[in-house]
């Protein structure tokens, strides 16, 4: 009996201009829903805030935070590298007091590499640039193409190094360690969901969902707080976790019913994780004086999500 030869396939070059028309319409309304493929190209997770922010006449394409708390801007470019995109990442980086400016283009010109060297050899040791290179991947008679990015010029780990003393102390650590604290000792007497868990310095807190890779999650940024059930049964499972997830929306109906609102159902083609969310509207870490308000809301929204959605994970 002959044996089944394993045929390998090459994949090809697919052209960007076919995936992402437009770079501010296009490219950078997705990379802000699916900003999971960068961050796993670095050593530091992105949260988006806006996009299209305002800087005087200007507008930066993406705007967040990495899970230090420090600002972060993206600059798209879906052709070369240019003059006038560098101006304008320097630009907004000084203006919005960023840490980290994240250049992505499909073509690093030569000459801009060796500007990219030389802002992280001279700039202050908290100040980072990136220059990432997009390009995308398409199988034969596969429907889908891969966005591959690659780092080509970032910080050096002796020019960019920030002590551990610095980031123990920085502002966004401790005001989220302060909310934490708060908000999960007053959980304690609602539920019992994050009984056991610690105050973190990173803008979310996971208690175990009773299942392998699904968690229940508190996170806040500058701007708002939200609770969700995220579903991720690891790189290698990525069938197993859409199939929880779609076992579950089935009682779509059922659960926002139960919950009291409409939930954000949050599964992309290409992303791992699947989420189930309700964001709190009162306001996020810069609101003080609203943080009682804020983590009420917060716990309320938790106990209902579990209370709405344990039905459907008993059939898991």
């Amino acid at each position: 009996m002959d044996q089944q030869k394993t045929q390998i396939v090459k994949p090809k070059a697919a052209p960007l201009r076919d995936l992402w028309r437009k770079e501010d319409k296009d490219f950078t309304k997705w990379l802000e829903e699916n900003i999971d493929y960068l961050n796993e190209k670095l050593d530091f997770d992105i949260t988006i805030e806006s996009r299209e922010e305002k800087v005087g006449p200007y507008r930066v394409d993406l705007y967040g935070e990495d899970n230090f708390g420090n600002k972060v801007i993206i600059e798209n470019q879906l052709d070369k590298t240019d003059h006038t995109h560098l101006g304008q990442i320097l630009t907004y980086l000084i203006n919005l007091e960023a840490k980290t400016a994240i250049w992505i283009t499909s073509k690093p010109m030569e000459e801009h590499i060796k500007v990219v060297d030389w802002l992280n050899e001279t700039t202050p040791d908290d100040i980072s640039f990136y220059l990432i290179k997009i390009e995308a991947i398409k199988i034969e008679h596969h429907p889908f193409a891969i966005p591959i990015f690659s780092i080509v010029k970032g910080p050096t780990g002796n020019s960019k190094k920030i002590g551990d003393e610095k980031r123990e102390y920085a502002q966004r650590y401790i005001l989220r360690k302060e909310f934490w604290s708060k908000l999960l000792e007053k959980a304690k007497s609602h539920t019992k969901l994050h009984s056991n868990v610690s105050p973190s310095k990173d803008n979310w807190v996971t208690a175990g969902a009773g299942k392998s890779g699904m968690g229940w999650s508190y996170s806040i940024t500058m701007g708002k707080g939200s609770v969700e059930l995220y579903i991720d049964q690891g790189p290698e499972k990525e069938a197993e976790t859409n199939k929880i997830y779609e076992v579950i929306s089935k009682d779509r109906e059922k659960i926002e019913n139960t919950f009291g609102e409409a939930l954000e159902w949050d599964k992309k083609e290409g992303r791992r994780v699947c989420r189930i969310k309700s964001h709190s509207k009162i306001g996020g870490l810069k609101d003080a004086d609203l943080w009682p308000e804020i983590q009420d809301d917060m716990i309320d929204r938790m106990k209902r999500l579990e209370q709405a959605l344990r039905p459907s994970l008993k059939k898991i």
